[in-house]
């Protein structure tokens, strides 16, 4: 029994090994399927924004769409949240999610990471009137200072971690979320920089960005792709080419309006 049990046993591992060697690439499925899914939150300007029209606009969604020309695909673009991304992903429900995401363990775990997009990190807004009072973690974790937040991303995480003294708000609109600070229902809202910028540029002299010294995080933007080494390395070197001849510049600073 034991001789004729290990050739079964080997040609069962040959048989597996040749199945996983004949599956396509994602990037083979994508093109086969002529669409490239893209899920995206469709709440953070200035990288993807739906617009009361329903219409997807943003840095990332221009560059998604100019990422699918490239590939010679459709892109669909499929709606998820900041709390269900990470599961939505690991689901299968996109080939890829753009639209502001920061790089970080959990979802270099689940997938692959395309070269990073911008270097940012996690600074304050708050009303103008208190831009040189909100200036350190210290000053902001306070039991008389109220921060906001959107639910399930990379703010929710950070303000968690290092506010426990400071209520906290999980307010679940980031479309809205800036009118709470502006209202004087929350004092302060910690998020990256780029959106800590835009939003103090559509609120001239109410909210301004905290005259901190130095952003509390250092965070890098990317793309977050389904698992293979072709598709990594198509967007990879697309990605490339258009930071070296300003393509996602030029939409950035389109979207910073």
């Amino acid at each position: 029994m034991k001789g004729s049990f290990l050739p079964a046993l080997a040609l069962a591992v040959l048989a597996a090994a040749s199945q996983v060697r004949a599956e396509p690439s994602a990037l083979a499925a994508i093109r086969e399927a002529g669409v490239i899914r893209i899920g995206t939150t469709g709440d953070y300007k200035p990288f993807t924004y739906r617009t009361a029209a329903g219409d997807l606009t943003g840095a990332d969604i221009d560059m998604a769409r100019d990422l699918a020309a490239h590939l010679g695909v459709r892109a669909a673009f499929v709606p998820t949240t900041w709390k269900t991304l990470l599961d939505d992903f690991k689901a299968g429900k996109f080939d890829m999610v753009v639209g502001g995401i920061s790089v970080n363990p959990a979802r270099a775990e689940a997938g692959d990471f395309s070269i990073a997009t911008l270097s940012d990190g996690k600074r304050p807004i708050v009303r103008c009137a208190d831009k040189d009072r909100y200036v350190s973690l210290a000053a902001i974790d306070q039991p008389s200072v109220h921060v906001v937040v959107n639910p399930g991303g990379t703010n929710d995480t950070f303000a968690h971690e290092h506010f426990a003294r400071a209520p906290i708000e999980v307010y679940p609109d980031n479309k809205t979320i800036f009118e709470e600070i502006v209202a004087g229902k929350a004092d302060v809202m910690v998020s990256d920089g780029v959106e800590v910028d835009l939003q103090a540029r559509l609120h001239p002299g109410v909210l301004c960005p905290a005259a901190v010294t130095a952003p509390f995080t250092h965070d890098e933007k990317a793309y977050l792709l389904r698992r293979d080494p072709a598709l990594k390395a198509a967007v990879d070197a697309w990605l490339r080419q258009e930071l070296d001849a300003g393509g996602w510049r030029k939409h950035l600073d389109a979207a910073m309006h």
